[in-house]
C-alpha cells in the first residue's frame, strides 16, 4: 500500500511558554526545543508509523539542517529518493511557541527550499506517484505545483487526498481533482468565503466545495471531532477526549492516518474514526514528529475505548 506525500520539510524551532505573547509583548520561556517538521514530511512519518509504505517528495537546503532531516525521514523508514537537496535556498525553517498549560501554539514559517518544490520535481517522481494508492498533499509549498501533482495523481487513477493547510487560496480546478479534501474549521470558511462558527456553518460550507467536484469533505474540529460531507450523506464522528499537552501536527497524524486506512481499504467514515483517535493520542505528547502514533500503540489506545 504505497502512499506518495507532496510536500514540506523543514526544521522546527520550539520555546516552550506559561503562555502566549500579545503583540509587542515578551514572555520569558521555559525551553528550548530543536525538532524535524514541516506539514509534507509530519504527514510522511505519520504514514511510516502507522504501516504505510511511504514515499516523500520534497527540497531541503544544502546545510546542516537538511542532511538531519534526510537522515530522519530514514529512520523513521520514509523513502528519500524523491527528496532533492537544493543549492540555492536554505532548508525550510519553523518557529513555534508553545503554551505549556493548554497545548496551544502560535507559528511562523521561514519556507525556504520548500518554496522551490516544482513541476520538475513531480515529473522525476511520476513512477513513484503512479504506483501509489494514495497521492497527500498540503499547500506549504507552490499552489501550482499542488495542482499539478494533483492532476497527475487523477490522471493515472491515484487517490488525491489535499490537506488545504495553511489556509490559502486554491484555483477551481484542483477540487475535481481530488477524492478528499480535510481542513480545519478557520481553513473550510477560507476556501468557500463563509463564516464557520458551528457544525451546521462547516456543512454548509463543506457541501459548497462538494459542488465544485470533491468528492469527500473532510472538516476537522479539534475537540468536536470531524465531519465527512459527500453528496450523499453527512456524519459527524465524534472526538476521543483526552488531555492536550501539545496540539501540533494533531492535523498531520489525522491525514497520515487517513491516507494508511482508506489505502488498506476502509471506508471514509471508518477511516476518519481512526484517524481520529490517531489525533487524540498525538497531542497527548510534545513534538510534531516525535509524538506521532505508531500502530501498536494505536491499537492499544483504542482498545482502552473497547472500540477494536
Amino acid at each position: 500500500m504505497k502512499i506518495t506525500v507532496v510536500g514540506s520539510t523543514h526544521i522546527d524551532f520550539y520555546i516552550r511558554l506559561p503562555k502566549l505573547p500579545s503583540p509587542g509583548e515578551t514572555v520569558l520561556g521555559k525551553e528550548f526545543i530543536m525538532k524535524p517538521g514541516g506539514k509534507g514530511a509530519n504527514q510522511a512519518i505519520a504514514v511510516a508509523r502507522l504501516g504505510g509504505e511511504s514515499y516523500m517528495v520534497s527540497r531541503v537546503g544544502n546545510d546542516i539542517f537538511g542532511e538531519k532531516l534526510i537522515e530522519n525521514f530514514k529512520k523513521n523508514h520514509v523513502d528519500t529518493k524523491h527528496v532533492y537537496i537544493d543549492n540555492e535556498a536554505h532548508t525550510g525553517t519553523a518557529f513555534i511557541l508553545l503554551d505549556e498549560n493548554t497545548g496551544e501554539n502560535m507559528i511562523a514559517v521561514a519556507p525556504g527550499a520548500d518554496n522551490r518544490v516544482s513541476k520538475e520535481d513531480i515529473d522525476k517522481a511520476i513512477d513513484t506517484i503512479k504506483a501509489s494508492k494514495i497521492l497527500l498533499l498540503q499547500l506549504e509549498i507552490p499552489i501550482e505545483t499542488v495542482v499539478y501533482a494533483a492532476k497527475k495523481a487523477w490522471e493515472n487513477n491515484v487517490k488525491v487526498i489535499l490537506n488545504p493547510a495553511p489556509a490559502r487560496p486554491l484555483p477551481d480546478e484542483i477540487y475535481r481533482y481530488v477524492h478528499v479534501i480535510t481542513p480545519n474549521m478557520i481553513e473550510v470558511g477560507h476556501l468557500t468565503n463563509t463564516v464557520v462558527k458551528n457544525i451546521d456553518d462547516a456543512i454548509e460550507a463543506g457541501k459548497k466545495l462538494v459542488s465544485k467536484g470533491v468528492e469527500y469533505v473532510v472538516v476537522t474540529m479539534g475537540a468536536r471531532g470531524s465531519l465527512v460531507i459527500s453528496s450523499n450523506f453527512v456524519e459527524h464522528i465524534p472526538a476521543y477526549k483526552v488531555k492536550a499537552v501539545d496540539t501540533t501536527g494533531a492535523g498531520d497524524a489525522f491525514n497520515g492516518a487517513l491516507a494508511v486506512f482508506l489505502a488498506e481499504g476502509k471506508d471514509i467514515v471508518e477511516a476518519c474514526r481512526l484517524a481520529n483517535a490517531a489525533a487524540a493520542l498525538k497531542i497527548t505528547r510534545v513534538g510534531a514528529q516525535e509524538g506521532l502514533p505508531t500502530r501498536e500503540e494505536l491499537i492499544n489506545f483504542l482498545s482502552k475505548y473497547h472500540n477494536i
